[in-house]
């Protein structure tokens, strides 16, 4: 350990888990946070006040919850594992904490109560959906624990191996930011792999949400095939689009007579910056779904 501060976060989680006799699983994404210069740099991140809600997932043992909590007007923690909620509930009354909302649920299925900020070590299995879903909620700030190549994803550049539906969809709602590397030793179980640290600062919109909804959709039928040219990558995913069948979608692209449009029918997905594929999107699905 590096400081007495790492070595007691570590031997009082590893004390909570023995109690309990609790094995955590990687399988679930049960990685616990062991670093408290991490944690409190988390936590520093999010930049605190009596005036914010924060939303944890995965709140696990309370490792960030409690110190949260402590800074916050309220906490809203959700925890799928029941056993893990039971200690995280007997903690916080121990710890006489009565401003966290403990939620025993998948975070995937329900709708979050009302907060405006985020700081969550997240389940890395559900990185992809809980990510896309928190675009669907207004906040202030999101400070998020990510596997590393989870992190370089989000800012992936077009053209990229980086560049990706994740990278295409943050674009337009926030302005993400690398803050900090976290080592596979900063946690137990140790992963496999290093973590990162982001920042998530939602942007100014410039699109409408009708417009988003389409772009969304084209994105993620576009970037199932990100190697392919668009004109197939959209056959492909036709249903994403569309509930119009194979033959009807190639004629109605062969029936196509802007050249603009015929061109970036010829590019590969990878190619088009975010920009194009929302020109594409608007101009491609009143023809798809008229």
């Amino acid at each position: 350990m590096n400081s007495k501060g790492n070595e007691s976060l570590s031997k009082a989680t590893k004390s909570i888990l023995n109690k309990y006799r609790i094995r955590l699983n990687k399988n679930l994404g049960q990685n616990y946070l062991i670093d408290n210069n991490k944690r409190n740099q988390i936590i520093n991140f999010g930049d605190i006040s009596k005036e914010d809600i924060v939303l944890e997932i995965g709140a696990g043992i309370g490792t960030l919850t409690i110190e949260l909590a402590k800074k916050a007007k309220k906490v809203i923690a959700i925890e799928q594992d029941s056993n893990i909620c039971k200690i995280l509930n007997q903690r916080l009354k121990d710890e006489k904490i009565d401003n966290v909302e403990l939620i025993n649920d998948d975070a995937l299925k329900i709708e979050f109560p009302k907060f405006n900020k985020i700081v969550s070590n997240l389940p890395y299995q559900i990185s992809s959906p809980i990510t896309f879903k928190f675009l669907d909620y207004d906040f202030d700030l999101a400070i998020l624990m990510y596997q590393k190549e989870f992190g370089e994803r989000m800012n992936g550049e077009v053209g990229s191996k980086n560049y990706s539906r994740l990278s295409a969809m943050l674009y337009f709602k926030c302005d993400v930011k690398l803050l900090s590397d976290v080592s596979c030793e900063s946690f137990i179980p140790k992963p496999k792999v290093d973590s990162v640290v982001m920042g998530l600062t939602p942007k100014e919109s410039k699109i409408d949400s009708k417009d988003f909804n389409v772009y969304s959709k084209f994105t993620k039928a576009l970037f199932q095939h990100r190697n392919k040219k668009i004109r197939n990558a959209l056959i492909d995913s036709r249903h994403i689009v569309s509930n119009l069948d194979k033959k009807e979608i190639k004629k109605r692209l062969n029936d196509i007579d802007d050249e603009r449009i015929n061109d970036y029918l010829t590019k590969r997905v990878v190619v088009l910056s975010p920009e194009e594929i929302l020109f594409i999107s608007k101009e491609l699905n009143p023809i798809f779904n008229d």
